[in-house]
This record gives C-alpha cells, sequence and structure tokens, in this order.
C-alpha cells in the first residue's frame, strides 16, 4: 500500500514519470512531482487533482545537490517525512558508436542518468536514516543497463551503473528499513522513444520484432511495476532489478 505516504517523483511530467505519479496519486499517496519539463509538471498535477488525488509540482535540476536537498527538507517541513522516491529523470543518448561520441554529451549523459541518481539517492537516505522508520526507494534503469545496445555506449554506462549503485546501497541500508531497487524498461512509448525512434516506422517495426510480447510497452506498464516496488506490497524485496521490457532480455 501508499495510501497516505509522501512520494517524490522525479522526471514526473511525461512518460513513465508522469504514469507512475498518477497511479500513485490514485492509490492514495500524496505525491511530489519534480521536473524541469513546468508545462508537463503542471499538467500531471492538474490532472491528478481533477481526478480527486493529491499532488504538487517543483521546478528542479536533479543533477543539483543544493537543489534537491532544498526540495528533501521543504517536503519534510511541510509533511513531516520522506516516504518513498521513484528516481526517474533521464535523457536519452545522441547515438553514436564509441570513437564518434562526443566528450560533452558522454559527460552530460552520465551526469543526468547516473550522478543525479546518486545525488537523490545519498539525500533520499540522509532524510530516512534520519526518520528512523525506512522507505522505498526506485530507481529507473533500462535494458541498456542489462545488454549491450550498439550506438549508446554513454547511456549503457550509465544505466548499468545505475543497476550497481542500486545494489550497493540495498546492502548498506537493509537493516535500516530503507529498501533500494531498479526498474529496467524496455521499449517503452514514451515521449523519448518518440524522439529516439524519429518517426522512422521501418526502424520501429524492427526494434517490436525483437520483443517477444511483440509490441512497445505502456507507460501505465512501466507504472505498475515501480508503485509495487514503492509500496508495501514489495516489503521482503531489495536489491533487485526488475526487466518490464515484453520479454526482450530474456532471449
Amino acid at each position: 500500500m501508499v495510501s497516505g505516504k509522501i512520494i517524490l517523483v522525479t522526471g514526473g511530467a511525461s512518460g513513465i514519470g508522469k504514469a507512475t505519479a498518477q497511479l500513485l496519486a490514485d492509490e492514495g499517496a500524496h505525491v511530489i512531482i519534480a521536473d524541469l519539463q513546468d508545462d508537463g509538471g503542471t499538467e500531471t498535477v492538474n490532472q491528478i487533482v481533477n481526478a480527486g488525488g493529491v499532488a504538487e509540482y517543483h521546478h528542479i535540476d536533479v543533477t543539483s545537490p543544493m537543489q534537491v536537498s532544498s526540495l528533501v527538507e521543504g517536503i519534510v517541513q511541510r509533511y513531516g517525512s520522506l516516504d518513498g522516491a521513484f528516481n526517474n529523470a533521464g535523457i536519452e543518448s545522441r547515438g553514436a558508436k564509441l570513437a564518434r561520441i562526443d566528450m560533452d554529451d558522454w559527460q552530460r549523459s552520465v551526469e543526468v542518468n547516473l550522478t543525479s541518481i546518486y545525488i537523490c539517492i545519498r539525500i533520499e537516505v540522509e532524510q530516512m536514516l534520519k526518520q528512523k522508520k525506512g522507505g522505498s526507494i526506485v530507481n529507473t534503469s533500462s535494458i541498456a543497463g542489462l545488454i549491450g545496445l550498439p550506438g549508446s555506449g554513454d547511456y549503457n554506462a550509465a544505466k548499468t551503473g545505475v543497476i550497481g549503485l542500486t545494489k550497493t546501497v540495498a546492502l548498506e541500508y537493509a537493516k535500516k528499513y530503507i529498501r533500494v531497487n531498479a526498474i529496467s524498461p524496455g521499449f517503452i512509448n514514451t515521449p523519448m522513444w518518440e524522439r529516439t525512434i524519429a518517426n522512422d516506422t521501418k526502424f520501429r517495426d524492427h526494434l517490436e520484432s525483437l520483443v517477444a510480447i511483440g509490441r512497445t510497452g505502456k507507460p501505465s506498464e512501466l507504472a505498475e511495476a515501480a508503485a509495487w516496488l514503492l509500496s508495501d506490497r514489495s516489503s521482503y524485496v531489495t536489491g533487485i532489478t526488475l526487466p518490464v521490457d515484453g520479454g526482450y532480455t530474456a532471449g
């Protein structure tokens, strides 16, 4: 259950983050959405509130320790605790083989897709330790963290790092009742996915043919996995990476 819990969702203005924020609110959580996309974040909050849920939006750069720390401090001052966090914000790779990845692109991908997760986890864990009642943290990795995807070396490296970080932090704080898990989305029909395939229907069809189920996933299907890991229903689960990929990595 997540009813009554205070849960932070980064990257909640669109895609998987938006769907997860909506599901958590439907299940009774108070959702704090953090993103840089103000229009999308505000729209998500309005949709949640109109559906009878509770949510708020904050413009936050998750690569800034100061901004993340200020956000968490504000949440605790207003509501007394931080019970869960879905560290989901990320960006796609520009797509290039390793020898052609620009150093600035490499650094930006690692900064947003990995370092920001470290920043968020560190601040969230510190707060949960103060509360002395545990909590649940879920990080978004990718199938690119489980297998190689040629042309995405920067993204692969960052998302693989998320999995290693998740396992380590889970072990470090398990006895403090802080659970840390990850989800690894496959090909999911999100704005990021649309930018990646760039309306190339042949490329889309090819990728979908590689998925055992035979289609791309829906953000709502990822939301179910994230919400379960954030809830008390998964109370004996920590340190895992859950692929939600239609069977893509099973082959």
